[in-house]
């Protein structure tokens, strides 16, 4: 009856999965649909229509309880989350009855007749049956209502109506027992108070589907259900129970790209289950094959652990999602499939389909399932051992990391240095003086009294060397103290303490007609903002946002990105003219103009790089890497002649061929890393000290991504290795991702906002606790990094929030709209409110 199988499993793991019980009745009665239960000890299903059949998990040698009460067909089941009393609830149309399972024992082993006790009658045919913590109510769920049954005093509490459908699935808070949460027929869920009687919450219509399934999370705060037709939706519950959708999952979506990813092919799962039924077929061959829906019959909670001190710090929130013919382990965080088992993939399991299921995770990681069959009266018990999952990566050698861990190689672009040509003085030949002749005039010329160029200076209006007063030295002393005091006090700690920028405490217009703040940031140190506009110029503002700005203009196009050196002292700009500018601090006239033939298409991003030892730009399918030379001396003669150079060190392009759309790169220190993202919804990751790419993600996104925000952190906040690793991609329609460099893998993803065709932009936080991102709905959100929903909506937005830059110094926010605003937020200590 044991069987071990293998599946395909991604990174080549392999999961045992071994058959414990298998039964097939002789009676007609079908269980396709009947909810089935199954607990660490116990598990207990229909047997032959009216009867119930209980096993012990560890001992299936031995006789089955049999217990007998109902006179109708049994329709569900449930085990009490207690193990004093231990309790089994069971529903037919006729009772609703309570099993004390040590009782019912007893009584079997005395040669007596098990009893329950029922506590209601006649409710109908009910669907599912849910027991809260303490063990004292039971919902049922009939028709389109909803009953809740108190056990001890044997009666009927409550009545809820209100669904249009039949409801199918109802939960109780785990952390607050007077809160009910049913999901129905008409595909939307309701949040329930027990107290009241009334409805906190009602979503909105979710699927075209009706849900099924619900399973409530106290750790995490969230209700996750599934419908019908293979979707999945996380909500989070707050105390005040305004569920906000965290994410939503196409189980069918994912799997196919999945299966893409790991068999190395783009076959969908129609092709492969019809390469199951018919093996001699050839793949690629024209055939007609149907979709095929994933109904989400069971959700329960999978604690899969991880095998890595890095995956261990990740944490995750998996689920096990029970399916008509298949069982998944699915990351609802990251909205991602880590294991698929395949019933196909197994022979020798006696049901190959699933009309049912019942899941519980044991101890080690097994978990045991409990299933029925949807054409037959048939029973199957197995248990599944995953092994433990790691995050290690598997297409690469080494664990990149932003920090570099090696000096540079000798071949390495990064050494590459910027040699001046000096300009040789060609000496000329003395020629022998002759006297002119007597009648000559010689005009004499104006010679310096001296022969030096400097004269020393007779020291009249200097003070004498012996005259220094009392007054005069103290001066110096308390002079040289406040020095010492500024130089101390430059770089101030980054208050990690303090409240999140909710606040909006000043607005600015860049101009008198809509114009879109394409990009931000801030400088080094926090006291000034650069922004580039939609009419070709950028403005640098200070950082409260209050005078004049000092405008740059100069390109003919919008600007696409904007810069600051390390030092401060620079900007660059990139624009859709083909060019990128650095331009003084200071001084409205670029030093260096870069441009021309050297970019046939528009420059999508610039920035300095390594340290300010090199200029980053990317324009069509390749990196531009650039030594240069900047020079602000200028002729009047030849005022437009720039003395400043540069020079192409290498030129590396993306692996497909494919566009550019953005880029990042972390200047702060000396890092080798180069993020890089395509048309062709790809990231890669190049390593500019072997001057190739060393990894890549394939379909990041369904979407082509438009922005890449890392963790850079500040120089006025310090954290770990580990932190640095982090960078955000965002794509219109769907949403923002969280991925950790290390695996390249996405770890979370955040879908509270609205973006569906403009380029919102996304950043961290300088404490790496929080990120921001812009929205289409006039607001802004901001995410807190270990939670997929949002923290904080920040409204009051005239349009579209386009771009987002924290201060690196002080937590402040502060954003740029289609129509031209800029906002500043502050905490709410101390802020003031506009």
């Amino acid at each position: 009856m044991a069987d071990d199988g293998d599946s395909c499993l991604e990174d080549e793991q392999v999961a045992i999965v071994t058959e414990k019980l298998a039964l097939i009745m002789t009676s007609p009665t079908p269980v396709s649909h009947v909810q089935l239960a199954c607990c660490s000890s116990h598990c207990a299903f229909p047997w032959q229509g009216n009867e119930l059949r209980v096993y012990i998990n560890n001992d299936f040698g031995a006789k089955p309880l049999k217990l007998i009460g109902h006179h109708e067909n049994i329709s569900a089941l449930a085990f009490g989350t207690r193990q004093d009393p231990f309790l089994l609830c069971s529903a037919s149309n006729d009772y609703v009855i309570v099993w004390d399972i040590e009782r019912c024992y007893r009584r079997d082993i005395e040669g007596l007749t098990a009893s329950g006790v029922v506590i209601g009658t006649c409710l109908g045919r009910v669907q599912h049956l849910s027991l809260c913590s303490e063990n004292e109510k039971v919902a049922v769920c009939s028709g389109v209502k909803t009953y809740i049954l108190h056990m001890q005093k044997k009666e009927l509490i409550i009545s809820l109506s209100g669904h249009l459908g039949a409801v199918t699935a109802a939960e109780f808070c785990p952390w607050t027992g007077h809160i009910l949460v049913t999901t129905s027929e008409d595909r939307t869920f309701k949040v329930w108070d027990l107290r009241t009687e009334e409805t906190l919450y009602q979503s909105a219509v979710l699927s075209a589907s009706p849900l099924l399934s619900l399973f409530i999370s106290a750790e995490k705060r969230q209700l996750v259900t599934g419908s019908a037709n293979g979707q999945v939706w996380a909500f989070s519950l707050p105390d005040d129970f305004r569920c906000r959708m965290v994410t939503r999952v196409d189980l069918q979506k994912v799997e196919q790209r999945r299966l893409k990813h790991v068999e190395g092919s783009p076959v969908n799962e129609p092709e492969r289950q019809l390469q199951c039924l018919f093996p001699g077929s050839v793949h690629g061959e024209q055939a007609d094959t149907v979709e095929i829906s994933r109904p989400i019959l069971r959700i329960s909670p999978c604690s899969v652990l991880p095998s890595s001190v890095h995956d261990q710090e990740r944490g995750g929130n998996f689920y096990w999602i029970g399916s008509s013919d298949s069982l998944y382990v699915l990351d609802i965080d990251a909205a991602e499939l880590r294991t698929t088992l395949y019933l196909k993939d197994y022979p020798n399991l006696t049901i190959s389909m699933a009309g049912s299921w019942a899941i519980h995770e044991g101890d080690k990681g097994k978990t045991l399932c409990l299933m029925s069959s949807p054409f037959e009266s048939a029973i199957a018990l197995f248990e599944v051992q995953v092994p433990e999952y790691s995050f290690s990566p598997c297409p690469w050698e080494e664990i990149l990391s932003v920090i570099p861990s090696g000096p540079l190689l000798p071949e390495s672009p990064l050494n590459a240095v910027l040699v001046k040509k000096e300009v040789s003085k060609v000496s000329k030949v003395s020629k022998p003086i002759q006297k002119p002749g007597p009648d000559v005039k010689v005009a004499l010329k104006d010679r310096p009294v001296t022969f030096h160029q400097r004269v020393k200076s007779s020291g009249y209006t200097t003070r004498p060397w012996n005259c220094t007063s009392k007054a005069s030295s103290q001066k110096k002393n308390t002079a040289l103290i406040k020095t010492r005091k500024k130089i101390r006090g430059i770089f101030p700690e980054y208050a990690e303490d303090s409240g999140v920028p909710t606040v909006l405490c000043n607005q600015a217009s860049t101009a008198e007609r809509p114009i879109p703040v394409c990009c931000l940031q801030y400088s080094g140190d926090g006291k000034q903002i650069l922004c580039g506009l939609g009419n070709a110029s950028a403005l640098l503002y200070k950082s409260t946002l209050t005078g004049t700005p000092a405008v740059y203009t100069g390109h003919d196009g919008p600007i696409n990105s904007v810069d600051w050196s390390f030092n401060r002292q620079w900007v660059v700009t990139s624009s859709e003219d083909r060019t990128a500018r650095v331009w003084p601090i200071g001084n409205a006239e670029p030093t260096l103009i870069m441009g021309g033939e050297k970019f046939p298409k528009p420059v999508k991003s610039a920035q300095f790089y390594y340290l300010d030892k090199f200029l980053l730009l990317s324009s069509g399918n390749a990196l531009h890497l650039y030594l240069y030379h900047l020079d602000m001396a200028r002729d009047d003669i030849k005022r437009y002649h720039q003395k400043s150079l540069c020079k192409l060190v290498g030129k590396f392009k993306m692996s497909s061929g494919t566009d550019i759309t953005c880029t990042s790169a972390i200047n702060q220190l000396y890092s080798y890393i180069v993020l890089a993202a395509g048309v062709d919804r790809s990231v890669e990751v190049f390593d500019m000290n072997v001057g190739h790419i060393c990894a890549d993600i394939p379909d990041a996104h369904t979407r082509a991504v438009h922005h890449i925000s890392q963790n850079q952190g500040s120089m006025f906040s310090s954290q770990t290795h580990d932190l640095y690793s982090l960078f955000l991609t965002s794509a219109a329609t769907d949403g923002l991702k969280l991925w950790d460099l290390r695996t390249l893998r996405c770890v979370r993803r955040y879908e509270g906002h609205t973006n569906r065709c403009h380029p919102c932009s996304s950043t961290f936080s300088p404490c790496g606790r929080y990120i921001a991102t812009g929205s289409e709905d006039n607001c802004a959100y901001i995410y807190d990094v270990r939670s997929c929903t949002y923290l904080h909506k920040l409204q009051r937005h005239s349009d579209t929030v386009l771009t987002v830059a924290f201060n690196p110094a002080k937590p402040e926010l502060v954003m740029g709209t289609l129509d031209g605003k800029l906002q500043l937020f502050r905490p709410s200590d101390g802020a003031a409110v506009l």
